[in-house]
């Protein structure tokens, strides 16, 4: 069907529809659902036949009306806080995957940098991490014990403290997009590197097995929350610079909004991260058995939480994505 034919047979209808748009609060349910089907067909047909026209673009604005409608209205059952966590933030995430791709890759390719730059200068670390640093965790490698410092400290003063900071780190990802995905991209590789040199160190003093076996009981959670948070900042980076069919505004309070989600349903995660590592990293003789099934649960929690469970909800429920 030519996009002129499609425009004419369907043009009065959705003028009818916007008419209902504008006085949300006089819609019947019934029609609402109605339009809510008739417009996800034209939208399938449209985005198939005309993907880069203007009629698709209205089309996909009166969905996306129709759509946040049919949300806005629609009964809340149970407690927020547990539909929040269950159903809303891994429905968001089914949008940002792509986002949340970029943000492991930035991370890994500056992670794979800090190994370079510390192999070919062992000084490197110095300038990363910083003197007293480096010389403490040498002096400890020394004795025996390289990660003693995860257990000198109080375990609850240090569960606050790194949960605090953790929460900052993660807001500050966000915040960096602000100066679009290369603000936030320059963070996650500042992180990735310290994370590549980190290890490396321990590689040259032959301690990597005791590192990797003790630092990752809540590096797991700790690193992966920071890579997510870095998917928050280039949502909101990407916002006001794609807009797509929205303003640029309209756009960027989206952006913002969603990604303000992401960072605050990270909360409980750094939580977690943070009683690993003031609670449980310091028993750095933990048997390796015990250690493996912490890492493994918790790698198991992201990546099921953070990807196949939004495949799975955005499978079930077919959200339309404006």
């Amino acid at each position: 069907m030519k996009e002129i034919t499609f425009l004419k047979q369907n043009a009065t209808k959705w003028e009818e529809y916007e008419k209902v748009l504008d006085q949300p609060k006089t819609a019947h349910p019934a029609k609402v659902t109605e339009m809510f089907i008739e417009l996800t067909d034209d939208l399938s047909y449209a985005n198939t036949n005309y993907q880069k026209s203007k009629t698709n673009a209205y089309v996909n604005g009166i969905a996306s009306r129709v759509h946040h409608l049919v949300y806005k209205n629609k009964k809340e059952s149970g407690n927020r806080f547990i539909s929040f966590y269950v159903k809303e933030l891994p429905l968001l995430f089914g949008r940002y995957h792509k986002q949340l791709f970029y943000a492991f890759i930035a991370t890994a390719v500056a992670t794979l940098v800090g190994i370079l730059s510390q192999i070919y200068d062992d000084s490197f670390v110095r300038m990363i991490l910083g003197d007293y640093y480096v010389d403490y965790t040498l002096q400890n490698i020394k004795k025996g014990n390289p990660l003693a410092i995860y257990g000198e400290d109080n375990q609850f003063l240090m569960f606050v403290q790194i949960t605090i900071n953790n929460i900052k780190v993660a807001f500050t990802a966000f915040i960096f997009g602000l100066c679009t995905a290369f603000g936030t991209s320059f963070f996650l590789a500042y992180n990735g590197v310290m994370l590549g040199c980190f290890f490396t160190l321990f590689y040259q003093h032959n301690v990597l097995d005791k590192a990797l076996k003790v630092v990752w009981i809540h590096g797991t959670l700790e690193i992966s929350a920071i890579v997510i948070a870095g998917c928050a900042g280039f949502v909101l980076g990407n916002s006001f610079i794609f807009p797509g069919t929205h303003t640029r505004m309209r756009a960027f309070m989206r952006g913002g909004k969603d990604g303000l989600k992401i960072v605050i349903g990270l909360v409980p995660v750094f939580i977690m991260a943070g009683f690993l590592e003031s609670f449980v990293t310091r028993y750095t003789e933990m048997h390796i058995v015990l250690s493996s099934t912490i890492i493994g649960v918790s790698l198991a929690f992201i990546v099921g939480y953070f990807i196949f469970l939004p495949i799975y909800l955005n499978k079930k429920y077919k959200p339309v994505y404006d």
